[in-house]
């Protein structure tokens, strides 16, 4: 029944919509001028308007009215009955430079209202080092620099004799020039519909949608119009009334869940008032960020956008999608970071819980994350030499055993990756992204879990099944140890077809290739680089072992990366399997992110 009404609700709707709401008198946001014929919205069908009366609107719903030479000018008002349109610029600066090839000729449906044709000018526009003497004209503030100040003039006198000529305005509105900061009119005269306009309850539209007639229509609905709406009426009642109360229970439910949320978050922000950052409103996020100018980067769980506190403090703020979970995510990351100060993690400098609307805000990090700079090109990483990929690796070790160690809870990261590790000026290494961490006590060996969590390719396997060990710290000394292995073969493009077509997984092979003794001269050519390179191998294949009983802790591998390469003693296989297939180390391989298969958690 109640899609039978609906079928009838959608095919009333289209028939009458068909018949008056196409062309039907709009507005930007509701609160701009009225859009009607000759003018017409952009997302309106050509018939709705004439050529050269296209209006669009803005993100914040600004009317636009886009000149032929692509200048758009901001719509404050449109008289229908004087068919005059009110204008004026986004920038508060008329007289620019691409306004010398506008020519309202004989084919343009508009011109400059002015009282008479005096109050219409030439001017040129001169470009004149800083002076203390009084010019003619008034300085044109809006086109000037510190350096140099802009003149207009209808000609040419002693004091302009030392200036370059700009560019020239011509049959301009003198108020353009000298208030270019105040409003600009333009008439019309396509299509007089100023007759229509004066008679009450009439309006101006074409008489064919492809023809150029126009005619005066009443604005009031009669006869079979009304006969269907009254039609509709009836027939739609019952469903009106049914998808009423149902929107209405969906509204009472969200809001009730969305104020649950908020309660939820206020009060975590309140019991951590003393360790909290900044807290901004929605409106400071927008003027941080310059309007959501500048994207860095998008993620799961929202944007990234670069923003300025001040001239010289730029920040990075994530906006996080609200769609995304309950809230969890971000009272967890605002908790965490709150804990954190340490030079190789990322500082949480604010976040904003405006409503519904969330957003953290970060230190900003001028050279993006790790995994720009281990890909697979060279070109791309000929910037960070292998002493510097040594630093880096080491930087980050210390950032995971403060986590494990330096906080007064045990924080564990969950999604250690080459992407969450954010570098500064000078390319040193800074933790990020703690969306995902967990706390635990100092003195917790385990940590109970109810799904995995991370990143496919980072993620421990003990974190898929309990059946390798128990979730504890050791989960982020596996992910580092991918990250480490990244980062060794990340130095060199490989990328041939193993026999059969079958894909190598990466990190056995180097294991193949140093316990061979082959050495990892297929990533480098140096002695010294190649003494770097083994050694992260060795201790990021110590750090992949399965069982988590087999891992360093990551102050043991703090301690193999301060030490020298040669005293390091490879791991056992951790890929050894009853019936392995056999390797050679002379056939490189893709560098591939290994997926496990999720294996059901044994009781």
């Amino acid at each position: 029944m109640v899609i039978s009404y609906l079928f009838l609700f959608v095919a009333f709707i289209i028939d009458l919509g068909d018949a008056q709401n196409m062309c039907a008198e709009t507005r930007c946001g509701g609160h701009g001028p009225p859009i009607r014929f000759p003018f017409r919205l952009n997302s309106q069908p050509h018939y709705c308007g004439y050529s050269g009366f296209n209006l669009s609107c803005t993100d914040t719903n600004l009317t636009v009215l886009e000149l032929p030479i692509s200048v758009k000018f901001f719509v404050k008002e449109i008289n229908y009955k004087s068919q005059v349109i009110q204008l004026y610029d986004p920038h508060h600066c008329f007289p620019r430079p691409q306004l010398q090839w506008l020519n309202f000729s004989n084919s343009s449906p508009f011109r400059f209202k002015v009282n008479s044709p005096d109050d219409l000018s030439d001017y040129g526009f001169f470009n004149c080092s800083p002076r203390s003497e009084e010019m003619e004209y008034p300085l044109i503030s809006c086109l000037s620099g510190p350096t140099y100040q802009v003149y207009p003039a209808t000609y040419i006198t002693a004091s302009l004799i030392s200036c370059t000529k700009m560019y020239s305005l011509l049959s301009i509105p003198d108020a353009m020039i000298f208030h270019p900061d105040k409003f600009v009119q333009l008439n019309w005269s396509t299509q007089d519909c100023r007759y229509c306009e004066k008679i009450r309850g009439k309006r101006c539209v074409k008489s064919n949608s492809s023809g150029s007639g126009i005619q005066c229509i009443s604005t009031h609905t009669k006869g079979a119009l009304i006969l269907k709406l009254k039609i509709a009426g009836v027939i739609l009642g019952p469903f009106m009334i049914l998808l009423s109360v149902f929107a209405l229970y969906r509204f009472y439910t969200y809001d009730k869940i969305e104020k649950e949320h908020r309660v939820k978050i206020e009060k975590f922000l309140e019991d951590y008032r003393n360790f909290r950052p900044t807290r901004y409103s929605y409106a400071d996020i927008k003027r941080i960020t310059n309007q959501f100018t500048e994207k860095l980067g998008e993620g799961a769980y929202g944007k990234v956008f670069k923003g300025k506190l001040s001239n010289e403090i730029y920040v990075a703020v994530k906006i996080l999608n609200t769609s995304m979970g309950n809230g969890e995510e971000f009272i967890n990351e605002i908790e965490t970071m709150a804990r954190i100060h340490h030079v190789n993690v990322v500082r949480l400098v604010g976040f904003c819980a405006d409503g519904f609307r969330r957003a953290l805000v970060y230190e900003f990090l001028s050279n993006d994350s790790l995994d720009k700079f281990i890909s697979s090109m060279p070109t791309r990483n000929r910037i960070l030499n292998w002493v510097k990929l040594q630093d880096i690796a080491f930087g980050v070790a210390k950032g995971i055993e403060y986590l494990h160690q330096g906080c007064d809870q045990r924080i564990l990261h969950f999604d250690i990756k080459p992407h969450n590790v954010l570098l500064d000026q000078n390319f040193n290494p800074k933790i990020s992204d703690f969306g995902l961490a967990k706390l635990c006590s100092k003195d917790q060996s385990a940590v109970s879990m109810t799904t995995a969590r991370g990143t496919v390719g980072y993620i421990a396997p003990e974190v898929f099944s309990r059946n390798f060990g128990n979730v504890s710290a050791k989960a982020d000394v596996y992910s580092f140890g991918i990250l480490l292995l990244e980062i060794v073969g990340g130095r060199k493009n490989v990328d041939v077809i193993v026999e059969n077509t079958s894909q190598v997984y990466f990190p056995e092979w180097i294991y193949n290739l140093l316990e061979q003794k082959k050495g990892i001269r297929i990533f480098v050519e140096d002695d010294g680089d190649a003494k770097i390179a083994k050694k992260l191998a060795i201790v990021g294949l110590w750090c992949i072992q399965w069982h988590p009983v087999d891992r360093p802790s990551i102050k043991n591998v703090i301690q193999m990366l301060e030490g020298e390469g040669d005293k390091l003693t490879m791991p056992p296989n951790p890929f050894a399997a009853p019936g392995p297939i056999k390797i050679s180390a002379n056939i490189p391989t893709k560098r591939l992110n290994h997926e496990l298969e999720v294996i059901p958690e044994s009781e």
